[in-house]
């Protein structure tokens, strides 16, 4: 550690890239890598050991189920207490629980209750990781750098996606998943070292209000902006064909007619790959109607199910990743944007825990739902109901005029917020 903290010495950081911004980048890749893999690794570990869409599906929603109930509390939890704190307790919770699914995998066909309780374990600490999480990357950077360093975020974190996701499908195919998951609690560990040196982030209030009043105090700030509950309420539908396209119905066919987990990884590695190229753009590019253009991204959020649906081979398909992961990083950094802009810095993770809240709730339910949704429908009716889904949400919410008309604005203009700590070289 030492010998990195001198080389990170040596370089010239933008005027931007404060220390609390470097760290929390780094270990996003790190972690990253590990949460790409894993996903893949415990989809193939399922089908290995015998169970089909349907398992695949409850253990996917046995992660979900905490992490929809505990995110409010994790979001008050993180505008209470250092957040710093928080995200190092919750890496190092996930790490240990990662690791205990990765020794029962190894040793053999672990039964299905076991595979549901860790991959529910998993779900909690990131119920309370990722409101802590929003809250110190958006308080680290400036309103005038904020697309551009929100981009290069982003392009860390998806750049580890696309080496997780190709590393832990080909991992899966040529060894066993139990291994892509003890690799990826390996990385909860380095991620937690590193997270440990970030300088405080959020209050450190041992009395006052209590957490129920403040998660009152943050549904008031939520439901008093229109296009903030308004996109929340298209993602809880939106996610949930997603993600069942992505850890359910994509696995299942490519362990048919596709070639089995290498194939699904490539295809999830074109998904970043995606994410990466559309960061470049979206780190010059300042838009100023930040979520229509945003909203943009989405309508291309149900090419992958289309491409499913229709039966096309594996080159489609990852084509269509691309442009999915193309239209995730459209949308997620003007709507983070936003964030930094609207919402004051004091509730920003309980704001967060609600929007995860609301976009994670029908989770569960989309991923328990797929196989007896594949049963119902047809393998392919149920694919065309997520991709007309994504492109009847991303319709829809255009009817809102907030998310039409909300502007960006000049860094004079937004004063809640303090300036994020200058770039150091230490």
């Amino acid at each position: 550690m030492l010998a990195i903290h001198r080389l990170a010495v040596g370089i010239n950081y933008p005027a931007w890239a404060g220390r609390n911004y470097r760290i929390q980048t780094a270990s996003t890749v790190v972690s990253g890598l590990g949460n790409a893999a894993a996903p893949i690794a415990t989809a193939f570990a399922v089908l290995g050991a015998g169970w089909g869409t349907a398992e695949v599906g409850y253990v996917t929603a046995a992660r979900t189920v905490p992490l929809v109930v505990l995110m409010l509390i994790g979001g008050a939890v993180a505008d209470r207490w250092p957040r710093h704190v928080v995200m190092v307790s919750a890496n190092v919770f996930n790490a240990v629980s990662q690791g205990v699914l990765a020794a029962l995998v190894l040793m053999g066909h672990p039964p299905l209750w076991t595979l549901l309780a860790l991959s529910a374990a998993g779900g909690a600490g990131q119920a309370f990781y990722a409101p802590a999480a929003e809250g110190v990357i958006l308080r680290a950077v400036s309103a005038e750098h904020a697309s551009k360093a929100l981009s290069v975020f982003k392009m860390g974190m998806n750049g580890a996606q696309i080496a997780g996701a190709a590393l832990g499908g080909l991992l899966a195919a040529v060894a066993d998943p139990g291994w892509v998951l003890a690799g990826d609690a390996a990385c909860f560990a380095v991620a937690a070292l590193m997270r440990s040196g970030l300088t405080q982030v959020g209050g450190r209030r041992e009395s006052g209000p209590s957490l129920v009043h403040e998660l009152r105090v943050g549904w008031r700030e939520f439901v008093s902006r229109r296009w903030l509950w308004a996109i929340v309420v298209q993602f809880s539908l939106m996610n949930a064909c997603v993600l069942a396209v992505e850890t359910v119905y994509g696995p299942v066919i490519a362990e048919d007619r596709m070639g089995g987990a290498g194939a699904w990884g490539t295809a999830m590695a074109a998904l970043s790959v995606g994410m990466v190229a559309s960061a470049v753009l979206m780190a010059r590019w300042q838009p100023r109607r930040i979520l229509l253009v945003g909203n943009g991204g989405v309508f291309l959020f149900g090419l992958p199910a289309l491409a499913l649906a229709l039966g096309l081979p594996l080159i489609p398909v990852v084509v269509a990743m691309f442009l999915s992961g193309v239209g995730v990083t459209v949308f997620v950094v003007g709507w983070m944007v936003a964030l930094r802009q609207e919402i004051p810095e004091e509730l920003l993770s309980r704001i967060s825990a609600y929007d995860a809240f609301g976009s994670f709730a029908l989770l569960p339910a989309g991923t328990a739902l797929a196989g007896p949704a594949a049963d119902l429908l047809g393998r392919s009716g149920a694919l065309w109901a997520c991709a007309l889904t994504c492109l009847g949400l991303a319709a829809a919410v255009l009817l809102v005029p907030e998310v039409r008309q909300l502007e960006r604005k000049v860094p004079e203009a937004r004063g809640n917020l303090p300036q994020p700590e200058p770039a150091t070289s230490g």
